[in-house]
């Protein structure tokens, strides 16, 4: 019965991202009719769920913190390509495009998906425990790179606005892939256990016990599928915005909950991952998801936009208005606070989780 249900599974997630990338090609650049929609949306949700599944094969045979890497990693090299396509096709709403974009995938992972890891490993065994020194790390580096390309422009007086110069874009764009890199490097090679997950009693786990690791072939093929798969949910994301913002135009809401739920479905597989490695008490696995997602797609992000800024026109507004960095910074004081213990209760999850309604809430009535 097992082998059985192996047997679906594997078929079924190796269907789906392909027929996710057909439907890409089919529907790219077309104005899609309501039945159109609701079969791109299933094979969407299908795709992130494929996704999820390659991810974690990919995830077992190479071992964390590498597996949770390749997933943050994938994701938010496919998602800089979403944005800088967006952006080239100009218009007003592309200036803060990159912004609006990275700013919503810090609060989603550092709020959203931590919030909810944090508040279903606890309900499930009393306390959700990682390790501080790792998931400090991460949190300082994402403070930081936060800090830099989304704060500052704000303060900046070389150029009228928020907006950076060109010298002190380059320097962002620079400081950004110099502070990834570091962290990349510590969590891989330096102090790697810093990232693994960790006993009750604190021992670090250097092996995962539910299964036998899949073969380097395998893996392979499923990081493949996992490119293909991720391709798909961004593409047929990207193919459902205009319905997406027809819909919320129609609602009366705020343009930037266009935005928030194109991040939505950007980020769920990271979510998925995060929240089934949350429920096997691997706190740190999904902290190392949340936390390397939001730190890839500002250290990704902001060089990529400052490369295509040379070749596209119109501004690029990074800063942030002042209602956004308050939240931002009780943001980071908030999280500050849930590390350094190396143990959270459901009040931290809920207190996270309110952290992000109030995000939603400011984006629909800002």
């Amino acid at each position: 019965m097992i082998a059985r249900l192996g047997s679906v599974t594997a078929r079924w997630t190796t269907l789906v991202p392909a027929l996710a990338v057909v439907l890409l090609v089919l529907t790219w650049g077309r104005d899609l009719p309501g039945a159109v929609v609701a079969v791109v949306t299933l094979v969407l949700a299908g795709a992130v769920l494929a996704a999820v599944h390659h991810a974690e094969v990919v995830a077992h045979r190479v071992g964390e913190p590498f597996g949770s890497l390749v997933l943050a990693v994938a994701v938010t090299i496919i998602e800089v390509a979403l944005i800088v396509t967006l952006m080239a096709d100009g218009g007003d709403k592309s200036a803060t495009l990159a912004r609006d974009t990275v700013f919503a995938a810090v609060m989603i992972t550092c709020n959203g998906i931590v919030g909810l890891c944090l508040l279903v490993a606890s309900l499930r065994h009393g306390t959700a425990i990682f390790n501080p020194e790792g998931t400090g790390a991460a949190l300082a580096t994402v403070a930081t790179l936060a800090t830099l390309s989304l704060v500052l422009p704000t303060f900046t007086t070389s150029k009228p606005g928020p907006e950076f110069s060109t010298v002190q874009l380059t320097f962002a764009a620079l400081s950004s892939l110099v502070l990834y890199g570091l962290f990349v490097t510590t969590q891989t090679v330096r102090h790697r256990d810093y990232f693994l997950p960790v006993t009750r009693q604190g021992d670090v786990i250097t092996a995962d016990d539910h299964a036998g690791a899949p073969t380097a072939r395998t893996a392979l093929i499923s990081l493949g599928l996992l490119g293909t798969a991720l391709i798909g949910v961004v593409g047929l994301a990207k193919g459902v915005s205009p319905t997406i913002e027809s819909a919320v135009e129609a609602a009366g809401l705020h343009q930037a909950v266009v935005g928030v739920i194109i991040a939505l479905l950007v980020l769920l597989p990271e979510t998925i991952a995060a929240l089934r490695s949350a429920r096997r008490d691997r706190v740190q696995t999904s902290l190392n998801l949340a936390l390397g997602s939001a730190m890839a797609s500002i250290g990704l992000t902001i060089p990529a936009v400052a490369l295509a800024s040379l070749w596209l026109s119109g501004p690029l507004v990074l800063g942030l208005g002042s209602t956004y960095m308050v939240l931002l910074a009780l943001t980071v004081v908030v999280s500050s606070l849930t590390v350094v213990p190396g143990r959270a209760t459901p009040l931290q999850g809920g207190v996270h989780l309110v952290l992000f309604a109030a995000y939603l809430e400011l984006a629909i009535n800002p």
